[in-house]
């Protein structure tokens, strides 16, 4: 069973329809013990990160974090699994993974000005093996974001693309995982993504 978070700022119908694809059982619930009796738990998110850490179960994201069990965030949801972001101040996240938000800042070091947010397709470049990018080849899947994390600074980057800079595209430390872009709205690598992910939770149910 995969439980999708529901605090009111994630894109719940279209993550919940790929999992059907995928033929996964799943819960959207804010409850927390339905969350933390999850094999699994995907954390979606749209909009801005202090008003995510406002409304967000942080105690309950934390406590499944620490139990073991796989943990994927989505978009802004993969951003809230970091320390901190700059957006509308500073403002501290869930501290799962090292590093922090920043913005794009719109114009490159020559001065050269830049559309932000970053909108489209990019292709991925792998550069860490990760049970997540396991069998997969590298293509292109769809962002829309205006925050990002490095990935020159950031060793927990599983993959990366550029718009204008390095950024931080698929996360991961442990059995925990991050996808800057919409896995769910990706084509053929983005479905491909969501179903490793499934089976890390398949298997560390089959272990425990």
């Amino acid at each position: 069973m995969i439980g999708i978070v529901d605090y009111g700022m994630g894109n719940l119908f279209s993550v919940s329809k790929a999992l059907e694809r995928l033929h996964a059982d799943y819960l959207i619930t804010s409850d927390k013990h339905k969350l933390l009796a999850a094999d699994a738990l995907i954390l979606p998110g749209v909009g801005a990160f202090r008003d995510a850490m406002d409304q967000l179960p942080a105690d309950t994201i934390q406590q499944f974090a620490a139990s073991g069990k796989p943990l994927l965030g989505i978009c802004l949801g993969m951003q809230l699994l970091f320390e901190s972001s700059e957006e509308n101040g500073f403002t501290k996240g869930l501290g799962l993974l090292p590093g922090s938000v920043r913005r794009f800042p719109g114009k490159t070091n020559d001065g050269t000005a830049y559309k932000v947010p970053h909108m489209g397709w990019n292709r991925l470049e792998f550069i860490q093996d990760s049970p997540l990018l396991t069998n997969l080849e590298e293509d292109y899947v769809y962002f829309v974001h205006s925050y990002l994390v490095s990935a020159k600074n950031s060793p927990v980057t599983l993959a990366k693309t550029d718009y204008h800079e390095q950024v931080a595209a698929v996360v991961g430390r442990d059995h925990i995982f991050g996808m800057q872009f919409h896995p769910e709205k990706s084509s053929k690598l983005g479905m491909a993504l969501l179903g490793n992910f499934l089976k890390i939770a398949a298997e560390r149910k089959a272990v425990r």
